[in-house]
């Protein structure tokens, strides 16, 4: 992924714009991406300084020196290094170092040095060839690394991922994201909405006139580590990609002063090319841990993955993570949803004791955070809505008890 400062942009006023490439900078950026790869290819085997190297010597000129720089960063990223082991080179090195003072300090006056005699030494030690003590006496160091493999694209897709890079880069240094999305398939929306939840991204999700608005918080207004969020950000897009219209403003601190600047963009128009394929959403480690857990216990209830987003006009909606059914009386199934908000914001959790006071028609089991500090009695028992309050880990045998409970409950649904 590219980073903030191989972005092109200007200014506008109190507006962050994207340089965008025209047909002629496009062609000269895929001769120069052509360059790269090649070079890159060439080296297979070779050291990562020597890589590095070799990749900084293609030809730029001045005012390419950026996209350049860019295309480079994305070829690197393709790049399979070989880390050495660490802890053999250090031994080694420290070995040769302390043979090599002692036989200085015993050296007789007029008498040179000998290198390969230090080297030799270790290397029969540890059965092993001069060469091979060579190059491990620092192979530890990251510019030692040799290049295993190098996955090459076309120069035509380098050159796309990074136009496509561009904006994931601004929303690393972003406050607040807003987006708004036309009216979208359920399945964009799922996907839209569980990348979110899967990146433990702060957001909320409310309804508008036309579509529905996603408001998530950006790196900078955290406390926490804004490379890791920021970066968690920036790997939303490709799923809003996937949706059928959508506008997003971002707030950004732009450049080394950190000014505060407004990015946007916006869905393609509808006759541009083909969009982009919905990305695949893995399931938490927290939650396929419980699926796991809980058909270990042999219970009634089948647990599968959710595939609704329940919403109330006028309040909100949940996206819940899984659903689990089973038989009821009179061959009626019993379903229960199950969201797990972890740790959101408290702010997060009373929207969903909202929704479920309001009327939510359907059976809904919150997972929450017991560093949320918020109580499993807020939903009384007259609801088809309960919280779950857990430290640690979900159990999965306490989610069965809660189901049990659930399922004793009245739903309209």
């Amino acid at each position: 992924m590219l980073t903030a400062d191989l972005v092109s942009t200007r200014r506008r006023g109190d507006e962050l714009r994207l340089v965008k490439l025209d047909a002629e900078g496009r062609a000269r950026a895929i001769e120069i991406a052509r360059a790269l790869i090649a070079t890159a290819s060439l080296h297979v085997g070779g050291t990562r300084g020597d890589v590095e190297e070799a990749l900084s010597l293609v030809t730029a000129a001045p005012r390419e020196q950026r996209l350049r720089d860019a295309l480079r960063k994305l070829v690197l990223d393709r790049c399979e290094f070989d880390a050495n082991d660490e802890a053999l080179a250090a031994a080694i090195r420290e070995d040769v170092f302390t043979r090599a003072a002692a036989a200085r300090a015993a050296l007789p006056v007029g008498q040179r040095f000998d290198r390969a005699a230090i080297l030799g030494a270790v290397a029969h030690e540890r059965e092993i060839s001069p060469d091979s003590v060579e190059s491990l006496l620092f192979a530890d160091l990251r510019t030692a690394h040799r290049l295993l493999a190098f996955s090459a694209p076309s120069p035509e897709a380098l050159v796309a991922g990074y136009e496509h890079g561009q904006a994931q880069a601004v929303l690393l240094r972003a406050v607040k994201v807003t987006v708004e999305l036309g009216e979208a398939s359920g399945a964009s929306l799922r996907a839209l909405f569980r990348r979110l939840k899967f990146l433990r991204l702060l957001h909320t999700i409310g309804k508008t006139d036309h579509g529905h608005r996603v408001v998530i918080d950006g790196p900078y207004s955290l406390f926490e580590s804004v490379t890791k969020y920021g970066l968690s950000l920036a790997l939303v897009l490709p799923a809003l990609e996937a949706c059928e219209s959508w506008k997003l403003v971002a707030d950004v601190r732009w450049g080394k002063e950190r000014t505060p600047l407004v990015f946007r963009c916006e869905s393609p128009p509808p006759d541009a090319a083909a969009r982009r394929a919905r990305p695949d959403v893995p399931t938490s480690d927290e939650v396929s841990s419980l699926v796991k857990s809980f058909r270990a216990l042999g219970t009634t209830w089948r647990v599968s993955t959710s595939t609704r987003v329940l919403e109330l006009p006028g309040i909100g909606l949940t996206i819940p993570d899984l659903v689990f059914e089973r038989d009821g009386e009179g061959g009626k199934s019993v379903r229960v949803f199950l969201e797990v908000m972890g740790y959101w914001s408290r702010d997060a959790v009373w929207k969903r004791v909202e929704l479920v006071q309001a009327g939510l028609p359907e059976r809904m089991l919150f997972a929450v955070s017991s560093r949320l500090r918020v109580s499993e009695e807020v939903l009384p028992e007259d609801l088809p809505g309960a919280l779950y309050v857990y430290k640690g880990t979900l159990s999965a045998r306490v989610v069965a008890e809660r189901l049990e409970a659930l399922a004793a409950r009245r739903a309209e649904a």
